[in-house]
């Protein structure tokens, strides 16, 4: 018996959800270089333009100079170093919360705080479009594991009668692949009323949503006693990497001691929390990014409305336009990049099946000209586009 990897191949490519790394020849940014070709980017989560802002450049070329370039070691061994501790501080000012602590990547956050708060015999509730990470760390918990639909406060009261156990409520803050915000303030009651603690992964509101780049909880005006569990990363607005889980107290010393991806692995470079501690500053003080980025969502809304295009209900950075087909999906994307456009295309198991759509993503580096070269762009590809399959 075999692993037959080449018919499992075969059969993505057959489905048209084969997929490829393009290969980034440049900083981020509007303007990139992609495979060789120069492109006008609509596709990362760099929200608020930091990723090669030259403050932030410097900010971790001055940390390499002082702290060297390697973590070293593990945070409980002798890799925690100032810099990691400055910017933890940092962060909980930022989220008005006791503590936060640092984790490696977005994915590391998600399955420490949820597999170190429950386990065999309690309940993990989560919404049905959560991230990945969010998932696999509810299936990987051990916890009684079931999702609630989508954005549905009622969904989610009818499985709390259920749930037995510590049970934690898990959500996005801003849903990735559409874009829309989750309805904290009633998820943050229904969890309440029955014992329960809200986990939110803010990874796609941090920077954009919030009077100061708080993210959703701020945007709602929620205290740590509505969300006990706040994740964010610091790769999408921050421009760096890593990402965090801030809360109480005891939250963060429970981590400490039971969250197993944070306790066995080397900490991030300390010159990057120095490059982050200059990205948080600069999203903190220069509120004009957020501002403009809110320019930009309007008018490509109003736009792509003209257009005809089938948008999903967001106000945020992340603007899905619904395709259907994951082949029509891929073609529309050619046909942009033909044009000198990079859109990607998301298709399942991303999403599910029959909700393939363009991802566009705008962030406070693009200027409004830009935006209406995109606009322009999709309605002549559009109108170029050949009609959907016949199901008949």
């Amino acid at each position: 018996m075999s692993f037959d990897l080449a018919a499992r191949l075969a059969a993505r490519r057959a489905e048209n959800l084969y997929r490829q790394r393009p290969l980034l020849e440049s900083p981020q940014g509007p303007q990139v270089v992609v495979d060789g070709q120069p492109l006008l980017a609509f596709c990362n989560n760099d929200y608020l333009g930091l990723a090669n802002h030259p403050q932030v450049i410097e900010a971790w070329r001055a940390g390499a100079s002082k702290w060297g370039v390697g973590g070293g070691a593990s945070h409980l061994v002798i890799g925690h170093s100032s810099p990691h501790h400055a910017l933890e501080e940092a962060l909980a000012e930022l989220t008005g919360r006791a503590r936060a602590l640092l984790f490696t990547t977005g994915y590391m956050a998600n399955l420490g705080a949820v597999t170190a708060l429950v386990g065999q015999g309690d309940t993990v509730l989560e919404d049905r479009l959560n991230h990945a990470s969010l998932l696999d760390a509810g299936l990987l918990s051990g916890a009684r594991f079931n999702r609630y639909l989508h954005n549905d406060a009622a969904s989610l009261a009818k499985r709390l009668e259920k749930a037995t156990g510590n049970t934690l409520v898990v959500t996005d803050g801003v849903f990735s692949m559409d874009g829309d915000i989750a309805d904290l303030p009633a998820l943050a009651r229904e969890a309440k009323a029955k014992g329960a603690w809200l986990m939110v992964d803010d990874a796609h509101g941090f920077g954009p949503l919030g009077a100061n780049g708080g993210g959703v909880v701020e945007h709602f005006g929620l205290s740590q006693d509505d969300v006990p569990v706040l994740v964010g990363t610091l790769g999408k607005a921050f421009g760096t990497a890593g990402a965090f889980v801030a809360g109480s107290e005891e939250l963060i010393e429970s981590l400490i001691q039971f969250a197993r991806p944070y306790i066995y692995t080397t900490s991030q470079p300390p010159a990057l929390a120095c490059a982050t501690l200059k990205s948080l500053e600069l999203l903190r003080s220069e509120h004009w990014r957020r501002e403009h980025l809110q320019t930009l969502i309007r008018q490509f809304r109003d736009g792509a409305e003209q257009i005809g295009l089938e948008l999903m209900d967001s106000s945020t950075p992340i603007q899905p336009i619904m395709i259907g087909d994951a082949g029509r999906a891929v073609r529309l994307s050619q046909m942009l990049r033909e044009r000198g456009l990079m859109v990607t295309a998301i298709r399942p198991p991303t999403v599910p099946a029959g909700s393939a759509r363009l991802r566009v993503t705008l962030t406070a580096a693009h200027s409004e000209a830009q935006v209406q070269l995109l606009l322009n762009a999709l309605a002549d590809c559009f109108q170029q586009l050949q009609p959907e399959p016949s199901h008949a």
